[in-house]
């Protein structure tokens, strides 16, 4: 098939291509490069079609779409630190931009994935989080809620564009993390950590360390993608994709520093003073993988000390 991925050139957007190249599919490649970088793209660039320019460019957005036969939408304004500094970019780039790819992907009819996250659960205390779960968010003068917001728009559009037509299917991802992560570490905290600890830094632990993430290697994110969009039984369904294994935040410090062997110790410091007065966190994050296992008979398999070990050993032969 023709397919195009925008955010192409982003830490899932480049592992997703990869693949997709892997199955014979003809790729375009729809990245500003804001968060995305072409290096990620090092293997795959000679392959496929690289348009450097942005999902806001409606006009543009449409011509690829058209001649495309799927979509993997996955461009957005993505990291808390971005969100929180930059709140009205995240905002018109997380809606308007994906109004453009859904709306071109119903006026062509082209399947859609549309990628969402996690943050769409806000800090509801319900554990695991369903996909049907009702959303518990803060107020609007707290720019991080403002992202998940954006992003539940996203989902509203697909799901009423489905009601008239549009094949689509919507994936949820749980804190993804592997080769390719940004070392600036602006959407990860595995990124952060193993920089802070190849350094010999003092880790960053926001808070108490005692708050706890679900992480999901790469290559799990990616097939639970794949499956989603190529699937006909994913169509007018949403799905979390996630290890469901509960890590908290110290334990993650903890478990890096010993596979580094850094010298590292860990300074909790507070939200207060990395995100600004007024910022909340959510306690826990726990995805239910029922639906993903039942209908695209996907499961995380990749274990988090397997998949630390294989980004440390990317890491250290791109960085150091």
């Amino acid at each position: 098939m023709r397919v195009l991925v925008t955010g192409g050139a982003g830490y899932i957007g480049s592992h997703l291509v990869d693949r997709l190249l892997a199955l014979g599919h003809a790729v375009t490649v729809l990245d500003d490069l804001s968060t995305g970088n072409v290096a990620n793209l090092a293997r795959s660039r000679s392959e496929i079609n690289f348009v450097e320019n942005s999902i806001l460019n409606e006009k543009l957005v449409n011509k690829l779409v058209r001649r495309a036969d799927t979509v993997f939408h996955l461009a957005a304004g993505v990291g808390v630190g971005h969100i929180v500094e930059k709140p009205l970019a995240a905002l018109i780039t997380n809606t308007r931009g994906a109004e453009n790819v859904i709306e071109a992907s119903v006026k062509h009819d082209k399947r859609l994935l549309l990628a969402s996250t996690s943050e769409i659960y806000g800090k509801t205390s319900t554990m695991p989080m369903s996909e049907d779960d009702d959303r518990v968010l803060g107020s609007t003068t707290v720019p991080r809620w403002g992202y998940s917001t954006a992003k539940a728009i996203d989902e509203h559009l697909a799901l009423a564009y489905a009601q008239h037509g549009l094949r689509m299917s919507v994936v949820r991802y749980f804190n993804s993390f592997g080769p390719r992560l940004d070392p600036r570490g602006y959407g990860s905290v595995v990124a952060n950590l193993m920089r802070q600890a190849l350094d010999n830094e003092p880790l960053t632990v926001h808070g108490n360390g005692t708050q706890t993430r679900c992480f999901t290697y790469i290559d799990d994110t990616v097939e639970g993608t794949l499956r989603a969009g190529l699937d006909e039984k994913a169509e007018g369904i949403i799905f979390n994709i996630g290890n469901d294994h509960e890590t908290s935040i110290n334990d993650l410090a903890s478990l890096v520093i010993e596979m580094t062997g850094s010298r590292s110790t860990v300074r909790q410091v507070s939200y207060e003073e990395r995100y600004g007065k007024g910022f909340e966190d959510t306690k826990r994050r726990v995805p239910d993988v029922r639906r993903a296992a039942d209908v695209l008979g996907f499961r995380a398999t990749v274990e988090l000390r397997d998949g630390l070990a294989r980004t440390l050993q990317w890491w250290r032969q791109t960085h150091q």
